[in-house]
């Protein structure tokens, strides 16, 4: 058995959310990891089918239920991590374990397989990750693969898929696109501040990267895919309208501009007049962000990053409601979701 510290008192661990990171450490640390895939919830419980969490000596990342079950599960990621055999826990009805009780009344199924440094599907998995590819991960917790379409084999216990990580350029420099980057970093956004002509020296805010570059120069250079979301607060008229001109047109999947609503059709008409389609226009969200009715730097980040993430949500769900995805879709308190059904879904006003 190879010995495991204590949980932390303070789970912070629970912050991280996608696991590749993690996983990418272990790999160039030459350590192998217990993946954990939570592959069935029944009741509704915290974390969606197709959460993971990894495990290792002096690692924790993820979670499950919010302190539930975790330390049992890392008992048994160690198991897992020594002995290389993959096993499925079961917690809530019918588990071997009725001692520890979810609050949330849920019965969940959690997948555990030891992956090691040197595994193939691992290497494309994390090869993936850095190409803003998606891929999904298939495995039976002792074989695996990992590409863009896979064939499950009987044996298989996941199916999970992965999407490149969720990018967020927010183009503006005042306190208000400051706090939109900030705590879209936090959010495990890939997020980039875009301010042209700015200061040589980027913003003193951890994980948010900078450029000093005209919007159509720092996209171009960034990377702009369906999965980025481009959020333009600005307070300049000519920036706004040349970050309008370059990120409408794009694949972003998410477009949003900073404005009083009256004022907002005066700034789109020169783009019209230039030809842009009414079609580019579809995407955009303005005014941007979620009416909260706040209008402090923090209220609008607030608004701004729940509105990429509802709208992410509504399109995963087929729903075209910002709303909340469970709300829009009327789901009932009940339901079982599998980690396998669960990756087939996976493909306001400025004073």
């Amino acid at each position: 058995m190879i010995p495991r510290e204590p949980l932390p008192e303070w789970p912070l661990f629970g912050l991280t959310d996608d696991v590749r990171s993690t996983l990418r450490q272990a790999r160039d640390a030459g350590s192998a990891v217990t993946l954990a895939t939570l592959i069935s919830v029944d009741g509704g419980g915290p974390r969606p089918a197709g959460t993971q969490m990894v495990f290792a000596p002096g690692v924790t990342a993820g979670y499950f239920s919010g302190g539930c079950v975790e330390s049992d599960v890392a008992d048994h990621a160690f198991a897992c991590l020594a002995d290389g055999e993959p096993r499925t826990l079961v917690y809530g009805e019918g588990s071997p374990w009725p001692d520890i009780q979810l609050l949330c009344g849920a019965r969940i199924e959690i997948f555990l397989e030891r992956v090691t440094p040197d595994d193939p599907a691992l290497a494309e998995l994390l090869a993936a990750h850095l190409d803003r590819r998606p891929v999904v991960w298939v495995s039976d917790g002792r074989a695996r693969q990992c590409g863009p379409r896979i064939e499950p084999w009987p044996e298989v216990q996941i199916v999970r898929r992965h999407e490149p990580t969720p990018r967020l350029i927010v183009v503006g420099g005042d306190p208000t696109a400051l706090a939109i980057a900030q705590l879209g970093a936090q959010s495990e956004l890939e997020t980039t501040l875009v301010r042209p002509k700015g200061p040589t020296t980027g913003p003193p805010i951890p994980g948010v990267a900078y450029s000093r570059a005209e919007p159509a120069e720092a996209f171009a250079a960034i990377g702009v895919d369906p999965w980025t979301a481009i959020a333009i607060a600005t307070h300049d008229l000519e920036t706004d309208r040349a970050a309008l001109r370059a990120a409408l047109p794009s694949q972003a999947g998410y477009v949003g501009l900073l404005g009083a609503r009256r004022r907002i059709a005066d700034r789109l008409a020169p783009l019209r007049l230039d030809g842009a389609p009414e079609s580019a226009f579809a995407k955009l969200r303005a005014p941007i962000g979620l009416d909260i009715g706040g209008k402090a730097p923090w209220e609008v980040a607030v608004s701004v990053v729940g509105e990429i993430m509802a709208l992410r949500y509504a399109r995963e769900s087929g729903s075209t409601s910002t709303s909340s995805p469970t709300a829009a879709a009327g789901a009932p308190a009940s339901r079982r979701i599998k980690a396998s059904e669960a990756a087939k879904t996976l493909t306001r006003e400025e004073s």
